[in-house]
């Protein structure tokens, strides 16, 4: 099925705003440096080779498909984006030693593409909003699944636009509105994926099928994203790559120590008003569940009265409304046990949780993984996801905080933590730990 030709002008249209928007990020970039280039002829042969420097990087973008960059996750977008960066900044590297004074000018070339880099991505979301502000951006999908998981996939393509994906139900796989020219493109969800004889039928009414992977909120059939470069269609994997243990160790430490020295006056206020307020110890360990299984003891600030456990089950006894809430998840919106004034500050800024960085660095906890829970809520977790778990470090942030933070119930809370430990990868925590920050800022679910 081809292509009509306002759906060919529209992708035209933008391919070309996203282009021109990588062409401004690196206008920017050779902006900022332009000041410390030689005005000398190394100085204009170098200005050639950062030209040349900036197309290759658009060229290559656009071999690796993220020119629009349909159907690919965030953080496999970054991945290409890093590596592309890398080829060409060695490439320009060599082209600058050729120089007279290649050497001296080396620190240019790295600072443009750096730059490039940290623009590029901020400019490249300008332009796809303008894209979608002007009705142009994403393409036409028939999404096939059943009547329980249809209302949740198209919700999870309408918030999440970027992937240009512009969902519309299927009642059967060549099915859609008869009103309106048909999708060409079928997303089907595991429940009703077809037989293999049946595929070829099926491709007949659609250029093209995608059998859908498991989404951080729905499970479909345990595909996973990483084996066919970040899409968000997949074929069976029976296990992730996680990379090196070392890199992540070398991670860890290279972020939890500069933190905590940064972050030591914030904690030191915190804690005398948290005396001040009812006094006692201001910090605790909490008991959690670590790796393999093993005890493990997180440090926190108190944000609590001493008498929590006291007030909570009064709370529970005496409120069946609060009761109810705190079954489904053993958070409460209006905690009376919460200290008054810095206790809901430290936790909607997350503070209470910066003394977990001694955790860190430790090696008990990492920066990215599933959070370590209490007994009582890991009970309300089928087994089988609590030895998988067990497989993994437990982390300070994770895809549930940047999802829906607390205010995923139990089920959506495993859900997002089991997606998380079948598609892990140093991109997806680059991805996470990039989003924690905004996630906090929002303050969504944290109370």
């Amino acid at each position: 099925m081809a292509a009509s030709w306002t759906e060919r002008l529209s992708l035209l249209a933008v391919l070309s705003l996203l282009i021109a928007g990588d062409v401004c990020a690196y206008a920017l970039a050779y902006l900022l440096i332009e000041p410390f280039l030689p005005a000398n002829s190394a100085g204009a042969a170098l200005h050639r080779i950062l030209v040349l420097a900036m197309f290759a990087t658009i060229v290559l973008a656009a071999s690796r498909s993220l020119y629009p960059g349909y159907r690919i996750h965030d953080h496999e977008q970054l991945r290409r984006r890093a590596a592309i960066s890398a080829i060409v900044a060695a490439l320009a590297i060599s082209g600058t030693l050729l120089l007279p004074e290649g050497k001296r000018l080396i620190f240019a070339v790295t600072a443009f593409l750096v730059a490039g880099l940290i623009i590029q991505p901020v400019i490249h979301d300008i332009a796809r909003r303008l894209c979608r502000r002007l009705g142009i951006w994403g393409e036409r999908a028939a999404i096939v699944a059943g009547p329980n998981r249809m209302p949740v996939l198209l919700e999870h393509f309408k918030r999440h636009w970027r992937l240009g994906i512009l969902p519309e139900p299927a009642l059967a796989h060549g099915g859609g509105d008869a009103s309106r020219r048909a999708p060409r493109i079928a997303l089907i969800a595991g429940d009703l994926a077809p037989p293999l004889e049946e595929l070829a039928a099926t491709r007949r009414h659609f250029a093209e099928i995608v059998l859908l992977a498991d989404i951080p909120t729905l499970k479909l059939t345990g595909l996973r994203p990483a084996d066919i470069g970040g899409q968000i269609g997949v074929r069976l994997a029976f296990r992730s790559k996680p990379g090196p243990a070392i890199v992540r160790r070398a991670l860890d430490l290279a972020i939890a120590l500069p933190a905590m020295l940064l972050l030591a006056p914030l904690i030191g206020i915190a804690a005398i008003v948290i005396y001040a307020i009812d006094p006692g110890p201001v910090f605790f360990w909490h008991a959690r569940e670590g790796r393999a299984g093993r005890p493990l003891h997180v440090l926190k600030l108190r944000t609590m009265y001493r008498d929590a456990e006291q007030r909570l089950e009064t709370l529970l006894r005496e409120n069946p409304g609060m009761a109810a809430e705190w079954s489904s998840h053993f958070k409460l919106r209006r905690d009376p046990r919460i200290l008054p004034v810095i206790g809901p500050l430290l936790r909607k800024t997350s503070l209470d949780e910066v003394p977990q960085l001694f955790n860190i660095i430790s090696g008990e906890m990492t920066l990215v993984g599933p959070r370590p829970f209490p007994t009582y809520h890991l009970l309300a977790m089928d087994k089988g996801f609590r030895d998988k778990r067990h497989s993994v470090t437990p982390g300070l942030t994770g895809l549930w905080q940047i999802s829906d933070r607390s205010d995923a119930d139990i089920g959506l809370q495993q859900q997002l933590d089991e997606f998380y430990i079948d598609n892990r990868s140093l991109w997806l925590d680059w991805h996470i730990l990039a989003s924690t920050v905004p996630a906090v800022f929002k303050r969504g679910g944290a109370y």
